[in-house]
């Protein structure tokens, strides 16, 4: 899977010693001195001119892109400065895995500011996402075991299958009433509405262990507010990322106020289903209690939200910060990708069904078992990987090195914020072949293989859900839910489009398309 080409710019310096690290320019690796940290090639020293330029070129919406063209002018790696944050730049596989190796036992990532600061104002309890250190740790192994686990994906895996049939079901409908051609069997319309509702109405199922009706004839409207409210929460976080938090809060600015309301609303919503999941559980305890019975182990399942609080490891305040975070990093996540998987499926139609005819195979050999279906579709998996290269939802992983590291030759000290860019890195020429090419089969262990796929650092060309212990907690959740919605519509539909274009992109702390496509749906 690696282009050739890759080598040339792979870290000469790999397995330096911290020491040699320490010394800078003055230590000499393979014949070549080890240059400073000022040495690093930059896009402009004084932060807040920068700064102003991203603000009056607006280019915080095409951050991917300028992280690109970055790149291109100033080589594998450089500095960044905007307004009083600064950050080293990478995106060469072997570079982050240098990065990953000195992340320490508890990975540090950059902390997203305003997110911090509604916390701190509101008197919330912070989340996973913005805790740091042991207690981070602490936290994140106990949420290890109701998200990431084999376990608790068998668990959680039938109720995600339920809402991705459900979706499909209701859209076969909605074509055979309201389609076109013989027989009323295509129509064509913007599926992005109806994703963001099949993310919520999965994640809450999974989180909260019950449906919120978002499929039924008149839909909540306070999900839609939800639905609403997260938009609005990522659309406001970007431009917040690099202006004091505390002076906003004091002028009272309308970014920051769209900001905490937002929040305000997001957190609201998940309190009740968290109030409501708690009242169950009780009353199911002081049901049992009556007739002395002791838990039963068949039970159904409860959904994460009910095996934290039946464990009684987290206080239900930490509960209700990382089920929040959870809901609120759940929806855009996994429907914007849906988008774009849509999108180049349509326009490619060979492949859709090279996949497809897996899909049909897999699902006739596993006597109506989802989850066996799946693992006997690995082009699926594979699907969903080449989408988050071309298009990664987060276009950065941070960490902040414990100890000081070469990259590039050059001396990046110990606490420096390092960014692995991924969107440059998934466009690049020398880290893939044709790199401009939607090719799910680019991930099969025998292409990786012929081009080279032995190397340590091909470990790190898929890393939109993050890399090691701090790797994005709800993955196994996002990507079985992709995995699962993709499998039953190439089941029930084949996808067409009416243009070839390549999607245009816009940054608003995700990676969205400009304008959502459309998709035409026929019956199979």
């Amino acid at each position: 899977m690696l282009n050739v080409s890759v080598r040339q710019f792979v870290c000469p310096t790999r397995g330096v010693s911290v020491s040699m690290a320490r010394r800078g320019s003055e230590a000499a690796v393979g014949g070549r001195k080890v240059r400073g940290f000022e040495e690093i090639p930059h896009t402009g020293r004084n932060g807040y001119i920068n700064l102003f330029w991203f603000w009056k070129e607006d280019r915080f919406r095409s951050l991917h892109k300028h992280m690109e063209k970055s790149f291109n002018m100033l080589g594998p790696i450089y500095r960044e400065r905007l307004g009083s944050q600064e950050t080293v730049n990478i995106m060469l596989p072997a570079d982050i895995m240098e990065l990953f190796q000195s992340e320490g036992l508890n990975p540090r990532r950059m902390t997203v500011q305003p997110w911090a600061a509604h916390r701190e104002t509101r008197k919330h309890s912070k989340g996973i996402f913005l805790k740091n250190g042991p207690e981070w740790r602490a936290d994140r192994l106990l949420l290890n075991k109701e998200v990431m686990l084999g376990s608790a994906v068998r668990r959680f895996f039938p109720l995600l299958d339920d809402v991705a049939k459900d979706f499909c079901r209701i859209l076969r409908t909605r074509v055979e009433t309201e389609g076109s051609g013989q027989g009323r069997r295509s129509l064509t319309l913007d599926p992005s509405p109806d994703l963001f509702r099949f993310a919520l109405e999965a994640s809450c199922h999974v989180l909260y262990g019950e449906r919120i009706g978002l499929f039924s004839p008149s839909p909540s409207l306070e999900s839609q507010h939800f639905i609403s409210a997260v938009e609005r929460m990522l659309a406001t976080t970007t431009p917040l990322l690099y202006l004091p938090s505390n002076l906003l809060i004091c002028l009272n600015a309308p970014l920051w106020t769209q900001h905490a309301t937002a929040w305000d609303f997001i957190f609201s919503h998940a309190e009740a289903r968290i109030q409501k999941g708690y009242q169950k559980l009780e009353s199911k305890r002081q049901q049992a209690g009556s007739k002395g019975q002791s838990g039963d182990a068949q039970e159904a399942y409860s959904g994460v939200l009910g095996q934290l609080i039946e464990k009684e490891q987290l206080s239900l305040e930490l509960i209700r910060a990382n089920i929040t975070e959870l809901m609120a990093g759940a929806v855009d996540t996994t429907a914007v990708p849906l988008q774009f998987a849509l999108y180049e499926l349509a326009r490619n139609p060979s492949i859709q069904e090279t996949v497809r005819r897996q899909v049909q195979s897999s699902w006739a050999a596993a006597g109506g078992d989802p989850l066996k279906a799946l693992q006997g579709a690995p082009l699926l998996k594979a699907t969903v990987k080449e989408i988050l290269r071309m298009y990664p939802v987060g276009i950065t992983v941070q960490r902040y090195p414990i100890r000081d590291i070469v990259i590039q030759n050059y001396h990046v000290p110990a606490g420096t914020l390092v960014q692995a860019c991924l969107y440059p890195m998934g466009r690049s020429k020398d880290v893939f072949r044709e790199p401009e090419i939607f090719k799910p089969t680019r991930w099969e262990k025998s292409e990786q293989r012929a081009s080279g796929g032995t190397r340590p650092e091909t470990g790190f060309l898929s890393l939109a859900f993050g890399f090691g212990a701090r790797q994005c907690v709800g993955r196994r959740i996002a990507d079985n839910e992709m995995q699962l919605l993709l499998f039953h519509i190439l089941l029930n539909f084949r996808l067409s489009v009416s243009s070839t274009d390549n999607i245009k992109t816009k940054y608003t702390i995700i990676l969205l398309p400009e304008t959502p496509p459309s998709i035409t749906f026929t019956l199979l």
